[in-house]
């Protein structure tokens, strides 16, 4: 049956097999039609109708009027009910349902999905839709880039470097400067055999990061061209036995805290399994090494991503798979900290299938589920994972994970305000990581527990850990922990009254650069705050780049908080764009928090 394709990105059209096909009348209906396609849980009628038709004399009429149009257009698409849903009956396919959902959805092509939005459509008349247009415009860009970057990957670890040259280099024409997109070209390239292009593209590279930015290349590229480190001697074995010994020898440096020599041992392990005929002793040494990158030496990019890649191609991911599943969460993990929501949705839930009867690493995939419930402010789904999390990791005595799903699950209580409970599991998981000796993990947990004291006006004893946590940070160098504390160093002092020490700390947290794009959101909010207050000319600035990073990253919460600094910068239309976005988020305290600052 030949596909009739909705296609919202770019200038909206019908595409059928039909040339004469009838395409919807009037930008509003294609409005109603976008919001149904990105509202998977509906949304009421009155809701729509206020959204679109704001200044109509009879606001649902004019939405059943556009209703009908879009039915007389979409014979196939179910548009029914209250609160509306959209459903597509085969043969009909959309391009942003797709994308959105692409991580469960192998056969779409990213090279199609080129535009913004509705694209040249824009809705003035309608300023909270707008802004709605806006935010998800950011979104769904992230999501096409994040899809080529992975594509690319994928492409490589599949043996066709050729497309995972067009992929990238598609990646790139949209974002110049994506280091990690760049360092897969570059490593496609040398695949290929073509290591003078590969060099080539290395120097341009550097040229552009030098003239544009006035910054070096990012060492990922250059080590892109080649992969450098010890390699495994010529009269060692390549077998299972010795593949095995060199894991268990990673796994016991790990744990000793001799994190270079691990990698040392692991890097040695993958060698060894790529000689040997094991395909799956080969994906899960590969997992192995992607994760030590990952949770021990700060690897976020393309270099982990591209090991995590080629052990699903070596492990065939369909089925029950302890190795597949860690695979799938690590990528999700690393989508959740870039700030690709969709994506890492997608991630997880098949991490989770391969999963199935692995308590274990249940857990383990839970508590990253809860982390991007949290991010997105789907509080009472993070709290249900974390909650699960700590559950599973209980009855398989993983004290650890139990420490990390128990911190996180105080965050979220301190979000929402609620002090009691945040107290109770920070103060566990506090504990938990004494008894383990987990010095990374602490700088986290003491940085929110001084943060929970903060918010009850303790501030001695906040200042103690807050304290505590930059200084544990900024000796392990971990930029993500050094934003979180000096976010929270701001605020203590911008509760004691010294605007200037609070500007200070902004300032500090402001120079390392986190993975975990919600700590920069975190910080980027507290440093609108802190400029309102001085009055400082900086307040702009933060604000938008606090838009523009929650928009694309789906942070809900952020989004609305943006939305209120505008508002009190003068923007009226943020300022009715407030309310209604903040009532779809169930959180008391962002509740408290805009009605203080704006009445009601």
């Amino acid at each position: 049956m030949a596909e009739t394709w909705i296609r919202l990105l770019g200038p909206p059209a019908i595409e059928s097999p039909d040339a004469t096909h009838p395409q919807p009348r009037g930008r509003k209906a294609w409005a109603v039609l976008a919001y149904l396609a990105l509202q998977p849980d509906g949304t009421s009628r009155s809701r729509t109708a206020t959204l679109l038709f704001p200044d109509a004399a009879d606001p649902l009429g004019a939405l059943r009027w556009n209703l009908s149009e879009l039915r007389r257009s979409l014979g196939g698409v179910s548009i029914a009910g209250d609160p509306l849903r959209l459903a597509l009956l085969p043969p009909w396919r959309c391009d942003a349902l797709e994308l959105v959902d692409s991580a469960t959805s192998p056969d779409i092509d990213p090279l199609r999905l080129d535009g913004q939005l509705l694209e040249g459509l824009s809705f003035a008349d309608s300023p909270v839709f707008d802004s709605w247009l806006a935010d998800q415009r950011y979104r769904l860009e992230n999501c096409v880039q994040s899809l080529l970057y992975e594509a690319s990957l994928a492409a490589l670890a599949s043996g066709t470097p050729a497309e995972a040259v067009e992929l990238s280099s598609q990646a790139l024409r949209r974002d110049p400067f994506n280091a990690d997109c760049a360092a897969v070209l570059v490593k496609a390239l040398v695949a290929q055999g073509e290591h003078r292009r590969a060099r080539e593209q290395v120097s341009t590279f550097e040229n552009l990061y030098h003239r544009e930015l006035g910054l070096p290349l990012p060492a990922e590229i250059r080590r892109a061209l080649a992969d450098a480190g010890p390699a495994a001697a010529p009269g060692i074995p390549a077998n299972p036995a010795t593949v095995r010994s060199y894991l268990d020898a990673g796994s016991a440096s790990l744990s000793a805290g001799a994190v270079d020599r691990a990698l040392d041992q692991l890097r040695l392990a993958v060698e060894l399994a790529q000689r040997t005929a094991d395909r799956h002793l080969l994906a899960e040494s590969l997992v192995t090494r992607a994760g030590a990158l990952i949770h021990q030496a700060g690897g976020r990019g393309a270099e982990v991503a591209d090991f995590l890649h080629r052990a699903l191609s070596a492990e065939a991911p369909d089925g029950v798979s302890r190795t597949a599943a860690a695979a799938f969460r690590e990528l999700g993990y690393l989508s959740v900290q870039r700030g690709v929501p969709d994506r890492a949705a997608g991630w997880l839930d098949r991490a989770m299938v391969a999963a199935e009867g692995i308590p274990d690493e249940q857990a383990r995939i839970l508590a990253i589920q809860g982390m991007l419930a949290s991010d997105t402010a789907h509080y009472e789904d993070a709290v249900t994972a974390f909650t699960e999390s700590g559950r599973l990791a209980m009855a398989v005595r993983n004290r650890r994970q139990q420490a990390f799903s128990e911190a996180l699950l105080g965050r979220v209580h301190l979000l929402r305000g609620e002090l009691g409970p945040a107290a109770v599991s920070l103060d566990r998981a506090q504990d938990w990581v004494a008894d383990e000796y987990w010095t990374a993990f602490e700088p986290f947990v003491a940085g929110v527990r001084g943060e929970t004291y903060l918010a009850a006006g303790r501030l001695e004893e906040a200042a103690a850990l807050i304290d505590r946590s930059w200084v544990m940070a900024e000796l392990a160098g971990d930029h993500c922990y050094m934003a979180l504390a000096a976010g929270a160093e701001a605020r203590l002092f911008l509760a004691h009254g010294d605007l200037a020490a609070a500007e200070h700390w902004i300032d500090r947290g402001l120079e390392p650069t986190p993975w975990y794009l919600w700590y920069s959101a975190r910080l980027l909010d507290t440093a609108a705050e802190v400029a309102l207050a001085t009055g400082s000319p900086r307040a702009s600035g933060f604000v938008e780049r606090l838009a523009a990073l929650a928009s694309r990253s789906g942070m809900r919460e952020f989004v609305v908080r943006a939305q209120s600094h505008r508002a009190v910068l003068g923007d009226e239309a943020a300022a009715q764009a407030v309310p209604w976005l903040a009532r779809e988020i169930d959180n008391p305290a962002l509740t408290a928090f805009l009605a203080q600052r704006h009445g009601g």
